[in-house]
């Protein structure tokens, strides 16, 4: 009975999967503030800064680069993803089932799903780096390709399970979560920065910050086996790195319950007040660390308050993503429940974060999960923005009941060999590809479309 019980307040979370957010459940600014702070303020954020300083960024090209790259992306979902966000109120998943047809969204449904249960795994990995330490777990380190202990194991299944919870409640859990969460954090990354810097010689007055910087942090020289980065590499990965979200549409999804599209420069919070000064404490930390394992290298710099706060980094980033992955799941699977879906993914999610060697592949893997998602974001902008005023039908599949637009499965298929192309052929890193392929998607799916609507129209297939 009480299993029964538990189980139909599940199903009586809804979280508007096919229809328009209806206006009684639209949400402040605040609830965006917190969700964007919480989520970029994040897990990633101790893993991305260590691996800055392991490519030999230069402390000009860190402090430049990314001011410059983080304000193309509060651009990016200022005045891209928001407005259509809160125009059709629509998830995702759902909108591009209304213009690509069920057969081709359950495809992107599928790969959307596992690219962010990959990466909450990853968020999960490095949550559990800091559970760990008070039980003395062997923590792997970013080296390591496969998990080192039962111990280690065990963390990430109840990491998991804890943030599988918290994405099943919905979004307003989310939101109010990472509003608690967020100032903490962002504190703590600060204060454990601050802390570190008697390690490194900077002097209390940060007269010496600059210099030692330069020859200690941000030296300009990669570590061994490690490719080079410039200041074009960290612009496009600093904009690029949740290409998904923005250019790629994901947080149709998030801002579909704002209440206003200029909802969408809360965005900056968590690009400036995570990504960027994050970046930069944890570079810190990791330059006076004796660990490369996120968890140890908080520990060792703020002790007990950052061990937990790599662990609630973790979750603010993990719960959104998986969120976003039961709706990717929940409309490629539409007789189940989100809840069961969100599940499925945590599951997934938990198993991800067994093997370290995600992390370790972060920087690559998070440019190669935009480049996968991203032409469909250019198709999305075609037909929301263009598709009228070039005389073409928008919502085609949804309008003229086409279970698979071939206009826009060509333009996605295409682009990813091509993309695959650039990288493997040419040597074309995948930070500078998202951006052109978004363009190509737009470019060619508007002439794709041209001759597709009209073949359909006329022949009736």
């Amino acid at each position: 009975m009480k299993t029964n019980t538990i189980t139909k307040k599940l199903d009586n979370l809804y979280e508007f999967d096919r229809e328009p957010v209806k206006k009684s459940k639209l949400q402040g600014i605040g609830n965006f503030l917190g969700m964007y702070a919480g989520e970029h303020v994040a897990g990633t954020e101790f893993v991305i800064g260590i691996l800055f300083v392991a490519h030999g960024v230069s402390v000009t090209d860190l402090f430049i680069g990314g001011f410059i790259g983080n304000l193309l992306a509060v651009l990016s979902w200022a005045f891209i993803t928001a407005p259509i966000a809160v125009k059709e109120r629509l998830s995702l998943y759902w909108q591009l089932r209304k213009i690509c047809g069920p057969i081709l969204v359950f495809i992107y449904n599928i790969v959307n799903a596992l690219m962010f249960c990959f990466l909450a795994g990853a968020m999960v990995a490095v949550s559990a780096t800091a559970v760990g330490i008070p039980f003395n777990i062997a923590m792997p380190s970013l080296g390591d390709l496969y998990p080192n202990s039962v111990g280690w194991v065990i963390t990430v299944l109840i990491v998991g399970g804890v943030i599988t919870t918290i994405a099943i409640l919905g979004f307003e859990s989310l939101a109010r979560f990472a509003k608690v969460a967020a100032p903490w954090m962002f504190i703590i990354f600060v204060a454990a920065a601050v802390n570190s810097f008697p390690r490194l010689g900077i002097e209390p007055g940060l007269g010496n910050f600059w210099q030692v910087a330069n020859e200690t942090i941000w030296t300009g020289v990669a570590r061994e086996g490690v490719s080079q980065f410039t200041i074009w590499h960290v612009i496009f990965f600093t904009w690029l790195a949740n290409a998904a979200m923005h250019l790629g549409m994901s947080d149709l999804s998030i801002f579909r319950y704002a209440k206003k599209w200029y909802y969408g420069f809360a965005s900056a919070v968590g690009m400036y007040l995570g990504h960027y000064i994050a970046w930069i404490a944890s570079g810190v930390l990791y330059a006076a660390a004796t660990s490369d394992a996120p968890g140890p290298v908080a520990y060792q710099a703020a002790g007990i308050a950052g061990a937990i706060c790599v662990v609630i980094a973790g979750w603010t980033t993990a719960n959104p993503t998986l969120y976003r992955a039961g709706l990717a799941l929940q409309v490629a699977s539409p007789n189940w429940k989100r809840w069961k879906v969100t599940l499925i993914a945590g599951a997934i999610t938990t198993i991800a974060a067994m093997f370290p060697a995600l992390v370790m592949r972060l920087l690559d893997f998070v440019a190669l999960y935009g480049l996968i998602l991203i032409p469909m974001g250019g198709i999305i902008f075609a037909d929301f923005y263009l598709f009228q005023k070039m005389g073409l039908q928008s919502y085609f599949a949804e309008k003229y009941q086409r279970s698979f637009n071939t206009a826009a499965g060509a333009t996605w298929f295409l682009l990813l060999a091509l993309a695959l192309i650039a990288n493997r052929v040419l040597g074309i890193e995948l930070f500078f590809l998202p951006f052109p392929t978004w363009l190509a998607a737009i470019g060619l799916y508007i002439l794709f479309s041209y001759g597709y609507q009209k073949t359909s129209l006329k022949h009736k297939v």
